[in-house]
C-alpha cells in the first residue's frame, strides 16, 4: 500500500518531482499545524493512499507539505488556504481541491488515478468533465449550497483568527484589507488568511453565509467580527480585544499558535 511522504525542503521537493516518471499521479497535500481541518484531511489521505498498491513504475505518489514552512512551493501552486490538494502529472496541474471535503478529495483522486491505469476504488471512477466518454451529472443546487456552507464553516474555523481579504498579507489588493492586516500586525496577532480573489465560490458564498456583503471580513473563534470599521470600533472600546490571540501577550504563546 502507498504511504504519504513529508517534504521538508525545496531541494527535497525538486528531487522527488524529477524522480517520478511522466505517468505517475502526484498527490500533494498542503497543510499547516494550526489548522484543525488539516489533521482530519491527513487521516483521509492516509486512508486513501493505503488503497493504492505500490507499483513499478509507481502509478501514484503521495506527499505532504507544510504550506507555511515551504511558502515558495505554496505560492507556485496558488495555495491560499489549507487544507489544499494539488494533483499533478508530468509537471502539469490536473486539479486542485481547497477545503476539507473528503468526498471531493476522493472523487478527484479516483478520477485522475483511474485515467492513469491505477485501480478504481469502490467500484467506479467519478465522471468529472464530460469528455472521453464520461458523463458528467448535474449537481443539485441545494446540495451544492449545503456542501459550500459546510466548507465555509470549516474555513472560518481554520484558525482562531481568520481574515478573509482581497489579496494576501504581503500583497493586499485593497486599502481596507491593507489596513486590517496592519492592525493585526500592530497587535502581534497570529492569524490565518484566505484570498477571496482566488476563489469566486468562496467570495460569493461567504457573503450569504456571513450575511455580510463586503470584504475584508475578520472571524474570531468561528464567529464573524466584521469589517475594518467594526474591528476599529472593537479596539476603541477594548484595547485588549486581541490580547488572547497576541503572541506577545504576557510573554506567552498566543492561543492561535
Amino acid at each position: 500500500m502507498s504511504t504519504i511522504r513529508e517534504i521538508t525542503s525545496l531541494s527535497n521537493w525538486e528531487h522527488h518531482v524529477t524522480s517520478l516518471p511522466p505517468s505517475t499521479l502526484l498527490v500533494v497535500s498542503f497543510h499547516a499545524p494550526w489548522a484543525a481541518p488539516c489533521a482530519q484531511m491527513a487521516t483521509v489521505l492516509s486512508t486513501l493512499a493505503s488503497e493504492y498498491p505500490v507499483t513499478e513504475p509507481p502509478s501514484t505518489s503521495w506527499v505532504s507539505i507544510n504550506a507555511e514552512d515551504l511558502s515558495d512551493i505554496s505560492e507556485t501552486y496558488n495555495v491560499t488556504a489549507v487544507p489544499f490538494l494539488v494533483l499533478i502529472r508530468n509537471g502539469q496541474v490536473l486539479e486542485t481541491v481547497s477545503g476539507s471535503s473528503a468526498v471531493k478529495v476522493r472523487n478527484a483522486i479516483e478520477a485522475h488515478a483511474a485515467k492513469a491505469g491505477a485501480p478504481v476504488l469502490n467500484g467506479a471512477a467519478t465522471a468529472t468533465d464530460g469528455h472521453d466518454g464520461e458523463v458528467a451529472t448535474e449537481e443539485d443546487p441545494e446540495k451544492k449550497k449545503e456542501e459550500l456552507f459546510k466548507r465555509l464553516g470549516d474555513l472560518v474555523k481554520a484558525a482562531p483568527v481568520m481574515l478573509f481579504m482581497k489579496g494576501t498579507p504581503s500583497e493586499p489588493k485593497c486599502g481596507f484589507s491593507r489596513q486590517l492586516v496592519a492592525i493585526l500586525r500592530e497587535n502581534a496577532v497570529k492569524y490565518g488568511f484566505f484570498n477571496i480573489l482566488a476563489d469566486d465560490e468562496v467570495r460569493q458564498g461567504l457573503k450569504e453565509f456571513a450575511d455580510w456583503p463586503t470584504y475584508p471580513q475578520l472571524w474570531v473563534d468561528g464567529e464573524l467580527v466584521g469589517g475594518l470599521d467594526i474591528v476599529k470600533e472593537e479596539l476603541s472600546n477594548d484595547a485588549d480585544f486581541f490580547k488572547a490571540y497576541s503572541i506577545k501577550s504576557n510573554g506567552e504563546t498566543a492561543a492561535a499558535s
